[in-house]
């Protein structure tokens, strides 16, 4: 009972403590030690409690005012992270400040700004932006384009495509920037973009690898998922190699159908010719003015009448243009590798056997329909049956056939260790509390013990030697000639050392029923 009430005094202090002390929370983390000092000071300035966690990057306050603090912290513009955005032009006076000063101001806000947009990514820690933005100058043609350089704090690896998306946004927000010309460099020192153009090249080959790099995982994953259904969980192994086209053209065509042919426009021209003369022969008599024609129509006359028809048509026209986008797939090849099946003869003897000629022809079917094989592109299916270097496990679905008794994973020992913990405190709580209340409460209460009295002692007999009461004429006078009244003083000493020592003995054998006879006592003595 005293250790249970220890027990239960400790833990309602431990819960009075707790409930006292303030829950906290991470109000920033990963912070400088600039921005730790300045939330600190404001903290202070507030009287809030707080917190310092790992090397000052860590700061803790109560939990309930968590939302209220970074609203207050937003609006005096903490954290910084080591860049100033366009809050310059708030904490600064415009009054009597030049353009070199303005200028100067919006290329930092520019760079606070873009930093905080690029530190907002998942993978990226922290980001330092310098910008390069050339004055045009007057009366001068040239212009210089602008540049940027970005230095990144990375968690782990940045792949080619959050970097080129970093460019991209980068060079979205600066007017005439473009992608080529930022670089970007790790707190590792690495390249991860030169920024100089030259390396244009270098991103299409890093992007086309990448385009074909995924188009094999998704066709090798495709059929190694349709092929765990067949032969089972891997007991086949594929691999894709994929010729893919990046080359894009744009082809037109234009094919005319003589057989399709319509009347366009009709043209029709008659004509009637007359001629005459003297043999052609051409005299003064027919030439002068007034003169009769028969005068010198002694020759032959001709006459005629011509025609002329004239037909245009139009022949049909196709035009057709045809733009081949790059990605397209050249070639394709597959490599499955099956393994074989394997039978237990119930003695724990394992035999492999090989697949049969039908069932390798079918997997082969199943897996030129995944891939889309095409024999005029010249694709190649291989699908070919050998037994694998590690034999695959018999045991059923869901069940480990190499796990002992004894082991156990992490799971299983947070498991245990909860229902130990629950069986401990049940125990305690039927041995230490429960038994002592039922054994309390089941006992009956006895009649108080009744002693007899010294003079009922003396009146009826004395204590013999050993203990036993005995009458007054059991008592054996003395031998020697000792007077009577000194033997029965003696005897009556004895008598009552006797019966204390017995009334002792009885109150410590039963303490309660003593109680009880003493608490009687002073009942009726009151």
């Amino acid at each position: 009972m005293v250790i249970v009430a220890v027990l239960m005094l400790g833990f309602f202090g431990f819960l009075i403590l707790r409930s006292q002390s303030p829950n906290l929370a991470p109000l920033y983390s990963g912070l400088s030690l600039e921005d730790s000092s300045a939330i600190l000071t404001e903290l202070q300035t507030l009287n809030i409690p707080y917190e310092l966690r790992g090397d000052g990057d860590t700061i803790l306050v109560p939990r309930d005012q968590i939302t209220t603090l970074r609203m207050t912290l937003a609006g005096e513009g903490l954290p910084t992270r080591g860049q100033v955005g366009y809050e310059i032009f708030d904490q600064q006076s415009t009054l009597g400040a030049t353009s070199f000063v303005q200028n100067i101001n919006n290329l930092r806000a520019l760079e606070g700004e873009l930093a905080r947009t690029i530190g907002s990514l998942t993978r990226i820690k922290s980001a330092r932006v310098h910008l390069v933005l050339p004055e045009r100058e007057l009366f001068r043609r040239e212009r210089k384009d602008p540049s940027a350089s970005i230095v990144l704090s990375v968690r782990g690896e940045l792949s080619n495509g959050e970097i080129r998306a970093i460019q991209h946004m980068v060079a979205s927000a600066i007017e005439g920037l473009t992608p080529s010309s930022v670089s970007i460099v790790d707190d590792q020192g690495n390249l991860l973009a030169s920024g100089t153009g030259e390396d244009v090249a270098g991103v299409m080959s890093g992007q086309n690898d990448e385009r074909t790099l995924g188009f094999e995982n998704r066709l090798r994953t495709r059929v190694e998922d349709m092929l765990a259904n067949v032969v089972g969980a891997g007991r086949a192994r594929v691999e894709v190699a994929a010729e893919l086209d990046f080359n894009r053209s744009t082809t037109t065509q234009e094919t005319f159908d003589p057989e399709s042919q319509v009347v366009r426009s009709t043209q029709t021209r008659e004509s009637e010719n007359l001629t005459g003369g003297a043999n052609g022969q051409v005299t003064v008599a027919n030439e002068l003015p007034g003169a009769s024609q028969n005068n010198g129509a002694a020759g032959i006359t001709d006459q005629g009448t011509s025609s002329e028809e004239v037909v245009n048509y139009e022949i049909s026209k196709t035009t057709q243009t045809a733009v081949m986008e790059a990605g397209s797939v050249k070639r394709l090849s597959v490599a499955v590798v099956v393994d074989g099946v394997y039978t237990d003869d119930g003695a724990g003897n394992v035999t492999y056997s090989a697949r049969s000629a039908d069932d390798i022809a079918q997997i082969l079917t199943l897996v030129r329909s995944a891939v889309g094989y095409s024999a005029e592109r010249g694709d190649s299916v291989e699908v070919v049956n050998m037994q694998f270097a590690e034999r695959p496990d018999l045991a059923p679905i869901g069940t480990d056939a190499e796990a002992g008794l004894l082991d156990f994973t992490r799971d299983d020992l947070m498991n245990g260790a909860e229902m130990a913990v629950t069986l401990l405190i049940a125990l305690a709580l039927v041995f230490f509390v429960m038994r002592p209340l039922l054994k309390r409460a089941l006992t009956p209460e006895t009649a108080p013990l009744a002693l007899p009295s010294a003079a009922e002692l003396g009146h009826h007999g004395v204590l013999g030697p050993d203990g036993q009461i005995m009458a007054e004429e059991e008592v054996v006078a003395p031998r020697d000639k000792t007077p009577a009244w000194v033997t029965n003083a003696k005897s009556m000493g004895e008598t009552q050392l006797q019966t204390l020592k017995t009334v002792g003995t009885l109150v410590e054998e039963n303490p309660k029923q003593a109680a009880l006879i003493v608490r009687d006592w002073l009942g009726s003595a009151a």
